[in-house]
């Protein structure tokens, strides 16, 4: 008798008809791949036996070169040679300090995203990281036997829209079928809590090569939900080589002078070395230009505090955001290989109170968590093995009247979502509105950053606030967004897709956070103020073409000028006046004016009954 295999609902039965899928965490400074085997997640090692392959391309010549071989010519050929590409990505021309980022690459201004020069010609982060991408899925393939059914890539949760979709188009130019980006702590959540079956509150230090995330979440019966994120998209290990680097710059005698290329990337290589050597050892011997230094932990330990500091701020902010005390938090999970620091897990348990999780590899951990992820998004496993929810890390809305931010999806808020809200028209007539999608923390338009305009015509002619305009916010799985506009009683509609030609610099998301909670008070005062403001032009607009209407008619002169005075009184409060005194005002007017308004009104009904009867009326009751 035969035997038949059966499978749940949703899976695939085993081995004849699984399909193969991998995660990729593509890293600042390394990238790994990591596919699920026989029920277990692990990263995949190359034909010489490495797990990691570092994110360095070099265009030589006649070849790309990529991961190891392509590091060694660092030194030699830094220009060609390009590392910690993933810092560009999504970024443009005028939004990179190279003097800030420290990178010895030939940058070219060219629209959207910025360029770089190579002897091979110009190229862009997106093509920089496709290579990377096409190295690991290429390994996945010689590993697993087969092509790749999908693949999921993961993401620093304060990447913004530029930045998210700049790496998916990376990896439809490696011709991967991307699932689904994800956040790089959830991943490590996924990876962490199914291996360790926790419940409760756990915070997620991620501090890699480039970016530094924190991600508060709450796993409970399987559901992933992550509380609240921040981090700092421009701190990670290589800002600890940096300080270490000018640091022996500094004793060996060599402060002040020009470094070529070759000297910066060698005495880089030379505190990323000691660095990791001191993880292990108390001290080491460093030698530069002919120079000998030798570099203690405790003294690295001086150097690195002011950028552990950086960390351990981020850290109270998602705290604060999350509504949550550090002896909430059951355990801290150490993920991205800059955690291997000894002096970051002390600081690090020093803040939370207790000594992190670090059982897992950290520099595996997101690779495996985007791989078990993969596994299910291709149908290997049912979904309700793991619920998801992701959220997004800054605030959306539009412009309303007066530069004021309206927010229509709070950050925070799980993904995907939908959310709508409903707007109006300021001006009698008005038959288009221009819808000016903007993403941060403060109230006015000026202090968030515009992620796109679009215009809505059709309205009706109608008098103001008689339209009803609704506008829909979407943001799907990868925290991408959509945004559209419909006129209800016409149906008259236009949207957008966000997809920004580059993105924040690296200081502006946690800046946006920082401003917003520092600024909340001032912010709270110039809404008001601003708010005041448009209430007071629009009273000023309906009552002038009241007055040019009805004024001659209705109203003697003294009445007018009366009422003139006043109005003249608002217009000079709503220049220089404040919310309080503006709103003490707009009463005013509206007491001087209460009398023309009888009139009008009484006017207006007389319009009306002219040539009627009462008797007519009240058959019309009847």
């Amino acid at each position: 008798m035969a035997l038949l295999q059966i499978s749940e609902p949703g899976q695939s039965p085993e081995p004849h008809q699984r399909k193969l899928a991998a995660g990729i965490d593509l890293g600042t400074t390394n990238s790994l791949v990591a596919s699920v085997r026989n029920s277990i997640a692990d990263t995949l090692p190359d034909s010489a036996g490495s797990h990691l392959l570092p994110s360095v391309v070099r265009y030589a010549t006649d070849t790309i070169e990529v991961g190891s071989t392509a590091l060694a010519m660092a030194t030699e050929d830094p220009e060609n040679t390009l590392m910690s590409i993933k810092r560009l990505m999504g970024r443009g021309a005028d939004d990179v300090d190279v003097s800030a980022i420290k990178l010895p690459y030939d940058l070219v201004a060219a629209q959207g995203m910025v360029q770089l020069n190579t002897r091979q010609g110009r190229v862009s982060p997106v093509q920089v990281s496709a290579e990377i991408l096409k190295n690991l899925a290429q390994r996945a393939t010689d590993t697993l036997g087969d092509e790749l059914a999908g693949v999921v890539i993961t993401v620093p949760a304060y990447f913004d829209d530029a930045q998210r979709q700049a790496t998916k188009d990376a990896a439809e130019l490696a011709g991967l079928k991307l699932l689904r980006l994800l956040n790089e702590p959830t991943a490590a959540a996924v990876a962490y809590g199914l291996d360790s079956k926790e419940e409760g509150d756990i915070a997620i230090f991620d501090l890699g090569g480039g970016t530094f995330d924190i991600s508060i979440l709450r796993l409970t019966k399987g559901v992933f939900e992550v509380l609240a994120t921040g981090g700092d998209s421009a701190l990670g290990g290589d800002d600890f080589d940096q300080v270490i680097a000018a640091w022996v710059v500094e004793q060996c005698g060599s402060a002040g002078q020009e470094q070529t290329n070759s000297q910066r990337r060698k005495v880089i290589s030379l505190a990323k070395q000691a660095k990791e050597q001191l993880s292990d050892t108390e001290s080491v011997e460093i030698e530069y230009e002919q120079e000998k230094v030798v570099l203690t932990r405790a003294q690295m330990n001086v150097l690195v505090d002011p950028l552990i500091d950086k960390a351990i701020r981020a850290c109270k902010r998602s705290l604060r955001d999350a509504k949550l005390k550090t002896n909430s938090i059951q355990n801290v999970v150490m993920v991205g290989g800059s955690t291997r620091v000894p002096r970051v897990r002390e600081r690090v348990a020093e803040w939370f109170g207790r000594d992190p999780l670090c059982d897992i590899d950290p520099d595996k951990v997101v690779a495996i968590g985007a791989a078990l992820q993969a596994d299910m998004l291709v149908g290997n496993r049912s979904e309700d093995d793991m619920l998801l929810l992701d959220v997004i890390p800054l605030s959306l809305g539009i412009e309303t009247m007066g530069g004021l931010a309206e927010k229509v999806i709070h950050r925070n808020t799980p993904i995907p979502c939908a959310m709508a809200q409903e707007f109006t028209t300021y001006k009698d007539g008005q038959n288009a509105m221009s819808v000016h999608v903007v993403q941060g923390e403060r109230e006015l338009v000026e202090d968030c950053r515009s992620l796109a305009k679009f215009k809505l015509g059709g309205i009706p002619l109608m008098v103001a606030g008689a339209a009803r305009i609704k506008v829909v916010f979407q943001v799907d799985a990868d925290g991408l967004l959509s945004v559209s506009a419909e006129e209800e009683s016409t149906g008259a509609k236009a949207s957008i897709e966000v997809k920004p030609s580059y993105g924040l610099s690296d200081d502006e998301v946690a800046d946006m956070l920082k401003q917003g909670f520092g600024s909340a008070e001032e912010d709270k005062l110039a809404r008001s103020l601003r708010e005041q403001q448009v209430d007071a032009e629009g009273l000023l607009q309906a009552l002038s073409a009241a007055l040019l209407q009805d004024g001659e008619a209705l109203l003697s002169e003294d009445e007018q000028r009366s009422i003139l005075a006043e109005m003249e009184k608002l217009q000079a409060e709503i220049e220089s006046g404040d919310a309080g005194s503006i709103k003490a005002q707009i009463e005013t007017v509206g007491k001087a004016s209460d009398h023309f308004a009888s009139l009008r009104m009484d006017a207006s009904i007389r319009s009306a009954l002219a040539g009627h009867t009462v008797d007519e009326f009240e058959k019309g009751l009847d």
